[in-house]
């Protein structure tokens, strides 16, 4: 078995944006090394302090290297007919793909994630990255976060399992893992490959550019894969599979940039396969205004003010589900069918007949009664009115990839998103005020912010807003 034991040093953890600043190739064959080759290559952009701090590289280090252009034909013959090997693999052979795509250049190998290797033999273990591997198999690393010294600890691990398990038990499961899983038939076979494994959204598209699915995950890769894992036990899934030409992503700072982005998507754009989070037509909701005598009465409408929360209850799709959810306290709490909107006409009601209504129809219960029970009845449907005194900024940033993002959001409604301080800067100076009369109320928006505000799984950081 022929493998390359790889191992990159990049500017940033987004393939589609950033460089590599290093690279080691390793090759191992019939239980020996063969050959070890690396050198830095010149990425045509500043590090990042933090990125220097890591790997110990310099701009004034990289400034005389080779560009990628110049050492890919090196490269290519380094990797040449052997399986590529990498702790986290993705995230290096993405990286390579990018490079060579950059050139026009086309560039495919079969890979070996170490990560998944030690899961898979080691599963007694739950955490499986460079540094624990180092540490509990006594692994010798003398450059760690440097290219050739990342590669060499890798192959340690795996001369390590060999001896450990035995040449045959890693084989088999080296063969079982680099087993591509089978894909749509009309996706290129390379298309998975540029896919990270790190939060956004992604695009299903068919034949034509057709929109068939959005959707969000904290890791693209293992979310995309699972729909194919599931296409031979899920009819959906089937048909999406069977109709699937193209994928293509955006990768966000984090879950809630994630979630954000497929709300907005799958309402703007409407792909055929999503259901769920579409903009409903005209949603309802339940007022509770006072009548003539003084008796609170509830009224089915079709306007949310985002402003006034608190004045609404419940949010519903349709009158019909509307009317089944205030039937529901009606029969629970003794209000009257009338007052509640469920029934026409004067005089007393078909409950107050069945003594199941204590007769605010006919006013024999006093209004103040009635109004305090009408009141406990919906109160869980009340919806929550925003608890700061502005718009707000709920800031995120991955350090894997160097995203940050700032998503403004104002009365449960998300305004923007912006990458800096300076364009939120200019979001609050130019109009922010106006802004809010360009959207309208969303449901999922709203339930979506209050699980992650307050649901104390996160701990958002957030801050207020002065807009004058």
């Amino acid at each position: 078995m022929d493998l390359v034991f790889v191992d990159l040093e990049t500017t940033g953890g987004v393939a589609q944006r950033d460089r590599i600043t290093e690279i080691a190739v390793v090759r191992y064959r019939d239980e020996a090394e063969v050959s070890r080759w690396s050198t830095l290559v010149n990425p045509e952009q500043t590090l990042t302090p933090f990125i220097q701090r890591l790997t110990g590289i310099t701009d004034a280090m990289l400034a005389t290297a080779p560009l990628f252009a110049n050492v890919a034909d090196e490269i290519r013959a380094q990797l040449e007919g052997a399986i590529f090997v990498a702790h986290n693999a993705r995230f290096d052979y993405g990286f390579l793909k990018s490079e060579f795509r950059r050139l026009g250049q086309h560039w495919q190998s079969k890979n070996l994630c170490t990560v998944k290797l030690s899961r898979h033999i080691y599963p007694q273990f739950k955490k499986h990255g460079l540094d624990q591997l180092i540490k509990r198999h006594g692994l010798a690393c003398d450059a760690r976060h440097r290219a050739l010294g990342d590669a060499l600890a890798t192959l340690m691990f795996y001369q390590h399992a060999c001896d450990e398990l035995g040449l045959e038990v890693i084989e088999t499961a080296v063969n079982k893992l680099i087993q591509r899983p089978a894909l749509p038939p009309n996706l290129p076979a390379d298309e998975l490959d540029s896919l990270p494994n790190s939060a956004g959204v992604y695009r299903f598209w068919g034949e034509e550019g057709a929109l068939l699915y959005v959707g969000k995950s904290i890791n693209i890769y293992q979310r995309v894969m699972s729909h194919f894992q599931d296409d031979h036990r899920l009819h959906k899934s089937q048909r999406l599979s069977q109709q699937l030409f193209h994928i293509d992503f955006t990768q966000t700072a984090g879950d809630l940039g994630a979630q954000l982005l497929e709300l907005k998507e799958i309402k703007s754009l409407q792909p055929i396969h999503n259901r769920r989070s579409r903009a409903a037509k005209e949603l309802k909701t339940v007022q509770l205004l006072e009548n003539d005598d003084g008796y609170l009465k509830a009224h089915i409408v079709s306007s949310i003010d985002s402003s006034n929360l608190n004045q609404f209850f419940g949010i519903f799709k349709t009158v019909k589900e509307a009317e089944k959810a205030i039937k529901g306290l009606c029969q629970s709490y003794q209000l009257c069918p009338q007052l509640c909107g469920l029934e026409q006409g004067q005089g007393a009601c078909f409950s107050r007949q069945l003594d199941k209504c204590k007769g605010a129809c006919e006013s024999l219960e006093a209004a103040v009664n009635y109004n305090v029970r009408a009141q406990l009845a919906f109160q869980g449907l009340k919806l929550k009115s925003w608890p700061w005194d502005g718009p707000i900024a709920i800031h995120e940033h991955d350090d894997f990839t160097n995203i940050s993002a700032s998503y403004v959001i104002w009365n449960w409604i998300h305004m923007t998103t912006v990458s800096n301080e300076q364009d939120l800067f200019e979001w609050v100076e130019n109009n922010a005020h106006d802004s809010l009369e360009h959207v309208s109320f969303d449901k999922d928006c709203y339930q979506l912010l209050q699980r992650y505000l307050f649901s104390g799984k996160n701990k958002p950081q957030v801050t207020l807003l002065n807009v004058q």
